[in-house]
């Protein structure tokens, strides 16, 4: 078969495979694994040279390492210092611990169990990611758990990359005189340190300065492929010179730029290496011996489990957020096979367990998904059964100038205006995890729901002056913007809407005025957008006011036909022109057609 050949096969497998496998929630990188055996010895045999795809494949391995330093800036990790160390440190080290003891116990020796104990203690990173960010849940407790604990992982596997070369017996040290190989290995992580330090800034700046897109993208390249074959020169893995590379400039002002360029060619050689570690996954050992497989994919699962559980109380989880944290990362990741590939090239696992443990890393990144959603289930069952939390009360010495319902985005800025001018407001929200994530900070807020008549009259909204309503769902903010203009006639409520739906829906309470959530910011960003044209500071800042003035008088005029969507549409349309003729005069005789604008305020109509 060609190259030409092979390309096409392995861009039609992961094309086909791999969205089918996103549209179902398993993951991009279980596609790639399945795409490899759709495609591998064990499928259709369309490829079987594994061995020399899977040694190019690793380069993705090794730009995936560099992002990875790239993005370990030490003020960010100072930041997450207590929790990243903390969680991360017990969870690999336990897990290691418990699951390398039992592979000794079943015959490796000491150095082939502790590269199995810490391979297993990896998950996901991508993986877990993707599943937290499906279902809304990547700022829950149990979400930046998993976050730091994934990210302590990507951080440990570096040492274990370096270290592997070194387990390999005395003869695969070269020779007679393994300790000076060891000190030539340091001798080069440290010339690279200080190499890199020194020199990679100035070689960078002069490449940009040249503004040549490909010769920075094949610069940032050439570094790191250029820092890995140092590393493979005395024995070390290509990974660990590359994020060297990446951490020594995680700082630069280049950063971002050597991200951008070289994003697009680790994304496909990764996918090459998961599609090649898909082929090489010998499934005749599933077939052959599927309770060993199975239940070795189980007991370290379960093992993870157990250790994550402990990990999820200590952090101060509720009982569903550690089942769910549990669950989340009890497989094995996309590092594993990285750390069974290194460990086989330099002798330390032999063939046929590199071969097992790979696919039950596969079979337990293919249980993940299943289970995440019965735990799922599970929660939203006990969730239904447990009693409703009491709202909270709210003592009878305070008395509020202002009333705040929803206290997310919008209402913590108002709060924090209100307290730098020293004005005394109650807060109040119905999610009891935003109250709790609030108080953390040291501002206080109430549990509760707005709605409710019982909660109005305990936090004296009666004796209030003003209602601020920044309730984010339509329902419940209609909902309290009724209760308060029945209850309360003589509180002035300020609105925020979400959009002109919503506004209409307040307008039709006699509710004034009412703030569209993304508008000031819009109209701010569009004035500072004509300045970076070429606009004089008064002409953009008078556009900006003429626009805002007919749009609120679209607003009007469009609540009078709100409930007709026909009328709504063609009220839209005739703005547009109004708005386009309003600026006919200002515009430049060789500028665009009034096409554009008309098709823009069309859209805005509608937010």
């Amino acid at each position: 078969m060609t190259l030409l050949t092979e390309a096409f096969v392995f861009l039609a497998a992961a094309v086909v495979v791999v969205p089918l496998f996103k549209r179902f929630r398993l993951g991009a990188v279980l596609g790639f694994l399945a795409a490899g055996l759709v495609i591998g010895p064990w499928g259709l045999r369309l490829v079987t040279e594994v061995e020399s795809i899977l040694s190019f494949a690793e380069l993705g391995v090794v730009l995936l390492l560099f992002i990875i330093g790239l993005e370990l800036q030490p003020s960010r990790l100072w930041v997450l210092r207590k929790v990243v160390f903390g969680l991360g440190t017990f969870q690999v080290g336990a897990t290691a611990l418990v699951i390398g003891a039992a592979a000794y116990a079943f015959g490796l020796g000491l150095p082939a169990a502790m590269v199995v104990g810490v391979a297993l203690s990896m998950n996901s990173t991508p993986f877990v990611l993707q599943l937290l960010a499906e279902r809304g849940q990547l700022t829950t407790r149990h979400g930046r758990s998993a976050f730091a604990i994934s990210l302590f992982q990507d951080m440990a596997v570096i040492p274990l990359l370096a270290v592997i070369p070194l387990m390999m017996a005395r003869e695969s040290l070269a020779a007679d005189h393994p300790l000076v190989d060891v000190l030539e290995a340091f001798g080069m992580i440290g010339l690279v340190i200080v190499g890199g330090r020194h020199l990679l800034r100035p070689v960078l700046r002069l490449v940009a300065k040249a503004q040549i897109q490909e010769i920075f993208t094949g610069c940032a390249l050439l570094v790191v492929i250029g820092t890995a074959l140092l590393m493979t020169s005395v024995g070390l893995s290509m990974t660990l010179g590359a994020f060297l590379a990446g951490v020594l400039l995680a700082d630069s002002e280049y950063r971002h730029e050597i991200e951008a360029c070289i994003e697009p060619f680790k994304g496909l050689l990764l996918g090459l290496f998961f599609i090649s570690v898909g082929m090489s996954a010998n499934l005749g050992l599933l077939v052959s011996h599927p309770v060993a497989v199975i239940g070795a994919a189980l007991a370290f699962m379960l093992v993870k489990a157990l250790i994550l559980i402990a990990v999820g109380r200590f952090s101060g989880n509720s009982a569903d957020g550690t089942r769910s944290l549990a669950v989340l990362l009890c497989h094995a990741g996309e590092f594993a096979f990285v750390l069974f590939n290194v460990a086989l090239a330099n002798r330390v696992l032999p063939r046929e367990t590199v071969e097992f443990l790979v696919v039950v890393v596969t079979v337990s990144m293919a249980l993940t998904p299943a289970l995440y959603l019965l735990n799922e289930a599970l929660t939203a069952r006990s969730r239904a059964r447990r009693p409703a939390r009491a709202f909270d009360s709210i003592p009878e010495g305070e008395h509020p100038r202002v009333i705040i319902a929803g206290f997310g985005r919008v209402g913590q800025i108002v709060g924090r205006v209100l307290n730098a001018r020293h004005i005394p407001f109650t807060a109040l929200d119905i999610s009891a995890d935003q109250i709790e994530s609030v108080r953390r900070f040291g501002r206080h807020a109430y549990f509760g729901d707005a709605s409710k008549l019982d909660l109005l009259r305990a936090a004296h909204t009666g004796e209030a002056e003003i209602f601020v309503l920044a309730i984010d769902d339509v329902a419940a903010s209609v909902r309290t913007a009724e209760m308060v203009r029945k209850h309360f006639p003589h509180v002035t409520i300020h609105a925020r809407a979400r959009n002109r739906f919503h506004a209409h829906k307040l307008m039709d309470l006699g509710i004034k005025p009412i703030v569209r959530e993304t508008y000031a910011s819009s109209l701010e960003m569009a004035e500072g957008l004509l300045g970076a044209l070429g606009f004089a500071a008064a002409d953009a800042h008078n556009t900006i006011e003429r626009f805002r003035r007919h749009d609120e008088q679209t607003l009007v005029r469009q609540y009078a036909v709100h409930t007709d969507e026909a009328k709504l549409i063609q009220t839209s349309k005739e703005a547009a022109a109004e708005l386009d003729s309003v600026f006919d005069s200002d515009r430049d005789p060789h500028g665009d057609s009034a096409a554009p604008m008309a098709a823009v305020d069309l859209a805005h109509s509608w937010k």
